[in-house]
């Protein structure tokens, strides 16, 4: 094995070692704390802020992905929360838009590095085209790719044939010992009463449940992760997109969509890429869509959406990308 690839394998290892234990970690925490939102809010309150009605539901969402800055891949936590809040779909889908190009870092890290004006139009571009998507997704009812399997199912009654998985059984003898404190009379089945678990512990079970199901589907996108940015350099974008290149821009953005690349990582090399002759607009478009969708993302999105519905989001990422492009050539060129 040479140096060259003996480093880049090195450097594929450390990649994959960085995001194992940053995506575990969000992962958890993330869903940690939407379970807790969702049992602290009830969905009825969700439903009613991310209901769509009169396209309050839709700035909601953007406004709710514009302050969580979360990753393309760890907005997918919070994804199933709303899912399983029964939100409406289309505000979340103009979240799962939003998160990711449109939250605070991202915006302080674009001003200083291409200027206020390019900021705000970038802001705009995301913005707009996020709640279109999300009101057209709804409108051609997109909401039937999606999974069920991985969502919680309605909470079933003791008249049912079996309590929720979550409650502790014990024997009604005991409790009508009054061993065991905070017995629930009311909740019986087979003469056994149901203990609630703690809010905190309910929380938990409910994020651990969703990182084991989703853990391969991790896996495999931390090695692709990570195999990417080890063995892709980084001037091979700056040739294939250069100013020269009249298909740069849709160039660009096929380029970002395979990559796991944050915009707050990209940003910093915007500089350099501009100044090996990359136009401004094959910029956006790299930024856009590496960090609108990534190949991991979608490994991991496979998992919940159909793919109807995974090619009609990896549409929206590519053609904001390309649209904003050519737009930010002809205005800032």
């Amino acid at each position: 094995m040479n140096a060259t690839v003996q480093a880049k394998l090195m450097d594929s290892v450390e990649m994959f070692i960085q995001l194992f234990t940053e995506l575990t970690f969000l992962f958890l925490a993330i869903s940690f704390l939407v379970a807790i939102i969702n049992i602290k809010l009830p969905a009825e309150k969700i439903q009613g802020l991310l209901g769509g009605k009169k396209g309050r539901g839709y700035l909601t969402a953007a406004g709710l992905g514009a302050v969580t800055p979360f990753c393309s891949c760890s907005t997918i936590p919070m994804l199933v929360g709303l899912l399983n809040a029964r939100a409406g779909f289309g505000p979340t889908m103009t979240f799962l838009f939003t998160s990711p190009l449109l939250n605070p870092i991202v915006i302080a890290l674009f001003i200083p590095v291409l200027g206020l004006q390019v900021t705000i139009t970038y802001a705009s571009l995301a913005l707009v085209t996020s709640i279109t998507a999300g009101v057209a997704l709804q409108y051609f009812k997109f909401d039937r790719f999606i999974k069920q399997d991985l969502l919680k199912k309605p909470a079933s009654g003791c008249g049912s044939n079996s309590c929720d998985s979550n409650k502790q059984e014990i024997p009604k003898t005991q409790c009508c010992d009054s061993k065991v404190p905070n017995a629930q009379e009311a909740a019986c089945c087979d003469n056994k009463v149901t203990v609630e678990p703690s809010m905190w512990a309910q929380a938990w079970q409910e994020a651990w449940s969703l990182f084991r199901t989703m853990f391969p589907y991790m896996l495999i996108a931390m090695i692709i992760g990570a195999a990417v940015h080890g063995f892709v350099p980084a001037d091979f974008f700056a040739k294939v997109a250069s100013a020269d290149n009249p298909a740069a821009v849709p160039s660009a953005a096929l380029i970002g969509i395979p990559l796991y690349m944050r915009v707050t990582a990209l940003l910093p090399l915007v500089g350099s890429f501009i100044a090996k002759g990359v136009s401004i607009g094959a910029v956006i478009a790299l930024v856009i869509g590496s960090g609108g969708a990534s190949l991991p993302e979608m490994i991991l999105l496979k998992r919940l959406f159909n793919w109807p519905l995974m090619l009609a989001f990896l549409a929206v990422i590519f053609s904001m990308a390309v649209i904003g492009g050519y737009s930010f050539n002809i205005l800032f060129a």
